[in-house]
Formats: structure tokens, sequence, C-alpha cells
């Protein structure tokens, strides 16, 4: 049902789909370009990234006065591909991606990253889950076991993980049976419906968003571990546009891309009417790359290959 690793192909995924690069040259101006392309994995099914999304993108096209094109993709790893090859402009990245990216040249910049209040800590953790009754009641009992990771390059559904197998004494390769996903959904789906013995998905895929959709019945899952908090997922734009629109797309995300600001702008009627992503309670906070070291440090533990671009 799930591919063990991701294929080489997927990197090359925004080519195939015929993805083109919106962007203008760092030599140019903002008013060169016409339509910017705002990259995004869906976090669950993908009918509804278009839905939750719109508002973002009618705010950046009323502040920016360029079109801006959403572009569902396949992986992080293809986001990363494809900023680095200046096909995208804007790209949700996860934290553990984001290093990636800015460490790896892709040429980033982070612009914000998703808070619950303006004052709220953006941070969040990563589970360790089972069904009840699997005799699987911590890290330790996952040996040998079949493990449902996300994606290589998930900062909750791998790279913490790995660091929590680590400390157990079991080789997050060698010492389970890997399988990934694609998506926090897909992988506690997975153990929910027993393709995985246990497996790892952000805190509120699997308190709020999955039981909200009527996709998780109470008491499927029982949780068997936490992590440290972690930053949250920041939305980063492409250096290799002029710096001009650089600075007017940090400046909408940080001031715009709220519920305040959209109501504000018009966007919506009143705040209750805003529709964002899920894990976007209020809007987007300012953030700074060093917000971001506690990841690096954990890829400097576990020396996962997925912490090289």
């Amino acid at each position: 049902m799930f591919a063990r690793r991701i294929p080489r192909g997927v990197l090359t995924a925004f080519a195939i789909l015929g993805l083109t690069a919106a962007a203008a040259g760092c030599g140019g101006s903002a008013a060169d370009t016409e339509t910017l392309t705002f990259a995004q994995i869906p976090q669950e099914d993908s009918t509804s990234i278009a839905t939750q999304n719109a508002d973002i993108i009618s705010a950046l096209e009323k502040q920016l006065g360029v079109k801006v094109k959403l572009q569902e993709a396949t992986s992080y790893a293809a986001v990363i591909e494809a900023l680095r090859a200046g096909q995208v402009d804007i790209a949700s990245l996860g934290p553990f991606s984001y290093v990636v990216a800015a460490d790896g040249k892709a040429g980033v910049a982070p612009v914000g990253v998703p808070a619950d209040a303006p004052d709220a800590s953006p941070t969040y953790r990563s589970y360790a889950i089972t069904k009840p009754g699997s005799g699987i009641n911590s890290l330790a009992d996952m040996a040998g076991k079949k493990i449902c990771f996300v994606d290589p390059t998930s900062t909750s559904g791998y790279l913490f993980p790995s660091a929590g197998l680590m400390q157990a004494g079991i080789d997050p390769e060698k010492g389970v049976t890997p399988i990934f996903a694609g998506g926090h959904d897909a992988s506690a789906l997975a153990v929910a419906g027993g393709q995985c013995d246990a497996g790892f998905a952000f805190d509120t895929m699997v308190d709020e968003q999955l039981p909200k959709s009527g996709q998780l019945a109470e008491g499927a899952l029982r949780v068997i571990w936490k992590s440290e908090d972690i930053p949250k997922s920041p939305t980063v734009v492409s250096t290799k546009l002029p710096q001009e629109l650089q600075d007017k797309i940090t400046r909408v995300f940080q001031q715009d891309v709220n519920r305040p600001g959209l109501v504000k702008l018009g966007i919506c009627s009143d705040e209750a009417d805003c529709t964002l992503p899920e894990d976007v309670k209020y809007g987007f906070v300012p953030v700074d790359d060093a917000k971001y070291d506690g990841i690096r440090k954990v890829c400097a533990v576990t020396e996962s290959k997925s912490c090289v671009a």
C-alpha cells in the first residue's frame, strides 16, 4: 500500500506536472513578475487544499498585484528541488525540510509561521501512536515491528521519531520495518487500520483533525510517546525573487495573513468567516532561522541521511 522510500522520480514531480518558473531573474524588478507559484503539501484530503488556502491567495494577489498559482506537491523533497530550480516562489515547508532547504542552499528565507494567537508559542509535538491492545507501550516495544513514518524529510513524522527510537536503543532504519505513508493522516490511519503496528504523526492530526473529519473514531489510537516541543512549519519565499518582492511577500504574511488582517482587507466579512489551513488558527507571525537550530542539533545526533539535501 505504501512505498518504503520516496522514489527519485518524485524530485522531478514539478517538471512532470509542467510547472514553469514564475520568478523573474534576481536582477529584475517586482513589476516584472506576473505570476507567483505557491507550493503546498496537503495534510489531508487534497480536495480541500484550494479551499483552505483561498484567503491567503486572495491576500497575496490583492497586496502584490500579481496572480498567485497554488501548486499541490507530492513531497517535501519535490518542493525543495523545485525551489532550487526556481520553479516555486513561495512554499510551506515542514521544520525539518526547511532546515534541509536552507542549509542545502535551495535559496529560501522564512516569512512566517502559523500561530494560535498573536502571542502564542508556535510549537507542536510528534506523537507515537498504536492501537489499544497492541502490546506496544513504549518506543522500546517497537523493536522489530512494522512502523509507519510520514516522509524522510518530515520533522515530526521522521526526524524526531528517529531520535526518540535511537534514545530507546533502536536503529530507525534497521531495528524496525519502516513504512513511509506519505502524510500524517495516512500514517495515523494506517496504524488505526492495522497496516502498521505503530507509527508517528503530529499532535493535532491525531487529537483534532482526523476526529473532526470523522476519519478516526474516539479511542481508535493510543498515544505512547510525545516529543519535545518542535517549532512549527514555516512558509518560505525564494531568494531568487527580486528583494523588493521578497520583502512585500514577507509583509503580507506577517501583517495581513491573520484573521483581523483578512477582515481589514475585505477578504472575510468577520474573523469566523476566514478560511485558513487547519494548522493556522490565528494567522502567521514572524520567525527567524535561529528558531530551527534545535532541529539542526537533532540532525547532528541522528546523523540522518535525510538531513542533507
